[in-house]
């Protein structure tokens, strides 16, 4: 669908579905990059299934065109518009893709084993706001060892800034970050740098801004289904075919047109789907198809943990390859910062669940969740860790804290130094949010600019929904939650990636530990069922990660006080036959901002540091402690 350069005509083709319409034109709008003796009103054929197509001579690359439904004065942009350059309220932009040169003719793609996501929003991510800006960090990225970046959405959507969740025109980048082919020179680059490029869609609603879909055809939505956001799309209802095959092509058109390495798909549970296939599982086998010989991924958030996603189909399951996992983030928030409100009410942060969640992913697979008065999960004990992307940030999770702080401020140097040991060693795929490598001091803060009515509304259910947290639902918190419309919060929550040189212990701690990660093979194996754990203290515990040529290594991480672990009956402790344990790896070296490690298998027994985390392996006996 959409517009597309004719290749043996001077002219562009256009298909639109429109079944509730007797006759469109195309109208080609002032303003076009051809002659003005060139714009008129170009009438489309109508076929038996409501598509509208034809080819029109007066339309080339940078045309702007609108579409005008049954001869009435309204125009609207068109629903699968490349480029909106005035918003989406403004006309569409014919662009060829096949202008751009690209450079990345032997990328091979990539698979979920042994990457490390890196989660970033195009407008916050330098103070310009825009691919170019951003394209020019890439090195650094790839140098500190990032393997994926994952781009919060694009898609257009109204306004001058704004998280993207609410676009409107899925097929078109925001022309906030820059222009399409802005878009394509930052993917080529990151493949020139070993660095996939994924990005995050919205698929289960539209926002309520600038959405003309209903226009077209009354079809796109459904009734049948209640969601978060108000009406559902409609992919298993009457005339549902049209609606699913519109949104099947917006995620090959990523692939295709953008070179990109898979999708992560937003809050899976509100796409409300009956069919024999699956939405979700049909976007998948499409979008595997339109790489060719490429590797992509597909992740889902998906807040039930429904592992079916990640099934393949021949198990009944949809065949993606990785789920968000909030139970690693919840339990690591409770540890951190003490504090168990609303959604992280059923979490304790102790060390059995973060030895649960390094050997089995979930750690809700069907118990009783009583934030939410039902079970949760689903059962996944036999799926392999990379399934799970754990996190300690993202962009829901800081903008959900006071004041939008980012963790590194919510509890001690210590204890957020260990934390991140664990996760960026552990065996899940580990995920970073946009600065969090070097402890960026700007909050980050939930920002759209809607006009006036819609931003009021969008406020008030910003509270509305804050007040599951108790203490951000007190009267003397409540008057500082900020107005997303606001544009001092998107300035900041702009990142300072000066802060890089000046924080430069907390950025060295990332960086030695994502090639710790690299290097070490016990780490970078992420076997299924490669490690177990045991409970030191009340808040200590030891993850063993098994070898195979006698290179075990532990982890031993303790968010409390210094313990002196004497006796010590735990066998996960004990080193092979013939060695003893050397650091390899500490938390607290003096050059992250730690105060130093001391021997931690000791002739005086176990001897663990407070708010630290230690990386040990073996070493021959007779040679001296480290």
């Amino acid at each position: 669908m959409g517009a597309e350069i004719a290749t043996t005509e001077e002219a562009a083709h256009f298909r639109v579905w429109a079944p509730l319409c007797k006759e469109v034109q195309v109208v080609v709008a002032e303003g076009s990059s051809n002659s003005t003796d060139s714009q008129g009103n170009f009438d489309l054929v109508r076929d038996a299934n409501g598509y509208f197509s034809g080819l029109v001579g007066a339309a080339e690359n940078g045309t702007l065109y609108w579409y005008r439904l049954d001869g009435r004065a309204e125009v609207y942009p068109d629903p699968a518009s490349r480029f909106q350059p005035q918003g989406p309220h403004g006309p569409s932009e014919i662009v060829d893709p096949g202008l751009f040169t690209w450079t990345d003719q032997a990328w091979p793609g990539v698979s979920i084993e042994g990457q490390l996501l890196y989660e970033m929003h195009i407008g916050t991510f330098t103070q310009e706001g825009t691919w170019k800006s951003a394209a020019r960090e890439l090195p650094e990225l790839a140098a500190l060892g990032i393997t994926v970046l994952e781009v919060m959405p694009v898609a257009e959507f109204p306004g001058n800034f704004g998280w993207g969740y609410d676009g409107v025109n899925l097929f078109a980048p925001t022309r906030l970050y820059g222009r399409p082919d802005d878009f394509r020179r930052f993917v080529d680059k990151a493949h020139s740098l070993g660095m996939g490029v994924i990005l995050d869609v919205v698929y289960n609603h539209l926002g309520p801004d600038g959405n003309y879909l209903s226009k077209f055809s009354d079809d796109y939505f459904t009734d049948r289904y209640e969601t978060d956001w108000g009406k559902a799309i409609n992919f298993d209802g009457h005339a549902a075919k049209p609606v699913r095959d519109f949104f099947v092509s917006n995620a090959c058109y990523w692939i295709e047109e953008f070179h990109l390495d898979g999708l992560r798909l937003d809050a899976t549970q509100n796409i409300c789907d009956q069919s024999s296939e699956h939405i979700l599982a049909a976007i998948t086998r499409h979008v595997r198809r339109a790489a060719g010989k490429r590797f992509v991924i597909l992740v889902a958030e998906n807040e039930p943990q429904d592992v079916k996603l990640v099934r393949p189909s021949d198990q009944g399951g949809y065949g993606m390859d990785a789920l968000w996992n909030d139970d690693f983030h919840h339990s690591a928030m409770v540890a951190l910062t003490g504090r168990n409100q609303a959604y992280c009410t059923d979490y304790l942060g102790t060390p059995q669940e973060f030895i649960s969640a390094a050997k089995w992913g979930y750690l809700f697979q069907g118990q009783r969740y009583k934030h939410q008065k039902k079970r949760r999960g689903t059962p996944s004990l036999d799926l392999k860790p990379s399934t799970f992307v754990t996190f300690m940030q993202n962009h829901d999770q800081i903008s959900n804290a006071a004041g939008g702080l980012r963790c590194h401020n919510l509890t001690s140097p210590g204890r957020y130094r260990a934390m991140t040991a664990l996760m960026l060693l552990g065996p899940g795929t580990p995920m970073l949010f946009q600065g969090q490598e070097f402890a960026a001091s700007g909050s980050f803060h939930y920002f759209a600019d809607h006009e006036k009515g819609l931003a009021g509304k969008v406020h008030q259910g910003r509270i509305e929904f804050l007040q599951q947290f108790e203490s951000l639902a007190a009267p003397d918190m409540e008057a500082l939650l900020p107005d997303p419309s606001d544009p001092a919060l998107f300035r900041q929550s702009k990142l300072d990636t000066s802060e890089r040189q000046r924080h430069t212990g907390i950025y060295a701690l990332h960086r030695d530990l994502i090639k710790l990660r690299r290097e070490e093979p016990v780490f970078r194996a992420q076997r299924h069922r490669g490690l177990d754990g045991a409970v030191l203290g009340p808040e200590a515990f030891v993850l063993r990660f098994f070898g195979e040529n006698g290179d075990d290594r532990l982890v031993v991480v303790n968010f409390g006080l210094d313990l002196h672990l004497d006796p010590a009956p735990e066998p996960l402790l004990a080193p092979p036959e013939s060695m003893r344990w050397k650091i390899i790896w500490s938390s607290e070296n003096p050059k992250y901002g730690g105060s130093g490690t001391p021997p931690v298998d000791t002739p005086d027994n176990w001897r663990i540091p407070g708010h630290a985390a230690v990386v040990l392996g073996p070493k021959k006996t007779g040679e001296s402690w480290s």
